[in-house]
């Protein structure tokens, strides 16, 4: 059995709150499995590096005996978090929401360990939609409007005049009687996620249960070296991504980062991190090998032993040597629409995201019919010439035409 202390050396590596380390280890000290929460609300379709890391510190707890608690947020990502938003944002309907939550299950299979005994996975709509207002207001008796706008998104919003819905000044409730509901020991959380997860602690010892102990993650910058990693800026890497999209953008992050993707995307022991990065600051591992091996290690994280080498090998083959990549997926137009604007033709493949940037990538020499440059923003093009021809634009976008 590991240690106390060995597993406080592995579950606080790398995190930034723990409330508190002593909590911790006294419920550590008593020997059994502990109830380790972590709330998903299924408001997209797909999981990036960002949220791998706090699952990467779930999957710790698991390998170390604990048992994971997994609440799909079903009712409250029909409320929608208010981390870190500026406006109220708009209510998902039931069936986007079950969408959402069975491909995150699926995707999450790829991290946690589905064994018999090490996952709960439960829906927090079974506890909070049958609540009665009698329920709901003894709820909200449990804290108070000063403490709601404590939180610094609020805050500022309330500042500003942007308006906040009664409906978002709940949310910590509901998150928090989400442990209250599974007893959890510990939540996890990224630090966004800080005050709602201390809300838990708040309404358990309300309720007469010993509260859990909190512990945020960081919040990983995306492949920009910015803002943290978003889908909706374009800088994620899917964990569903193809294995060469995932090698593709990783070798594109700024060195700086690689510390903190070692440390948080890679799933690694503190021990072994710490030896690479000890390589990297000593020069032994130059920085284009280091982000190789990073990359090769994330690849084979989804999608098996060996895919990493193998997107490598294609990489090379494609930035190194100028080659198409081996796969192109093949865009069918209708020759009835044909002839029509390059540009046009580049968004309806899915290579540029309006007509607009397809001007823009053909006025910058970044796009090639069969390897020759197109130099004409303006260039209409035929069955003739398009059909069963290849398109780049960029390093990395690649279709074959086909005429339907």
């Amino acid at each position: 059995m590991t240690s106390v202390d060995e597993q406080i050396r592995i579950l606080t590596a790398g995190a930034v709150d723990v409330i508190s380390e002593a909590d911790l280890r006294r419920k550590l000290a008593k020997g059994a499995p502990l109830r380790v929460k972590l709330g998903i609300d299924p408001t997209a379709s797909d999981i990036h590096l960002g949220f791998t890391v706090v699952l990467r510190k779930l999957r710790q707890f698991q390998d170390l005996g604990h048992t994971a608690v997994l609440i799909i947020g079903d009712f409250t990502a029909r409320v929608g978090d208010p981390t870190g938003r500026s406006a109220t944002r708009p209510p998902l309907t039931a069936e986007q929401v079950d969408a959402h939550a069975d491909t995150y299950v699926a995707q999450v299979r790829e991290i946690l360990d589905f064994s018999p005994g090490r996952i709960e996975i439960v829906r927090n709509a079974d506890w909070l939609a049958p609540m009665d207002m009698a329920e709901v207001l003894r709820l909200l008796g449990r804290t108070t409007l000063a403490r709601i706008l404590e939180r610094d998104d609020f805050t500022k919003r309330y500042r500003e005049g942007s308006p906040i819905s009664l409906s978002e000044l709940m949310y910590p409730l509901l998150q928090g009687w989400d442990s209250v509901q599974v007893r959890a020991d510990v939540e996890l959380g990224g630090t966004d996620q800080l005050f709602n997860n201390l809300m838990g602690r708040q309404l358990q010892e309300a309720e007469g249960q010993e509260p859990q102990v909190v512990i945020t993650t960081p919040l990983l910058e995306g492949l920009d070296g910015v803002n943290k990693m978003s889908k909706s800026l374009g800088n994620y890497v899917g964990i569903a991504e193809p294995a060469g999209e995932q090698f593709g953008k990783l070798m594109s992050i700024p060195d700086a980062l690689m510390p903190r993707y070692f440390q948080l995307t890679t799933g690694w022991l503190p021990d072994r991190v710490d030896a690479v990065l000890a390589d990297l600051a000593s020069g032994a591992l130059a920085p284009v090998q280091a982000k190789r091996l990073l990359a090769r290690t994330v690849v084979d994280l989804y999608h098996g032993a060996g895919a990493g080498e193998a997107a490598e090998a294609e990489f090379d083959r494609v930035f190194r040597e100028g080659a198409a990549p081996t796969e192109v997926a093949e865009v069918t137009v209708a020759a009835g629409d044909l002839p029509m604007p390059l540009a046009r033709l580049l968004a309806i493949a899915g290579l540029v995201p309006s007509n607009k940037e397809g001007r823009r990538k053909i006025e910058q020499g970044g796009v090639r019919i069969e390897g020759e440059r197109v130099a004409d923003a303006d260039l209409e093009v035929g069955a003739a010439a398009i059909d069963g021809r290849l398109v780049q634009v960029g390093k990395r976008a690649w279709a074959r035409i086909v005429v339907g």
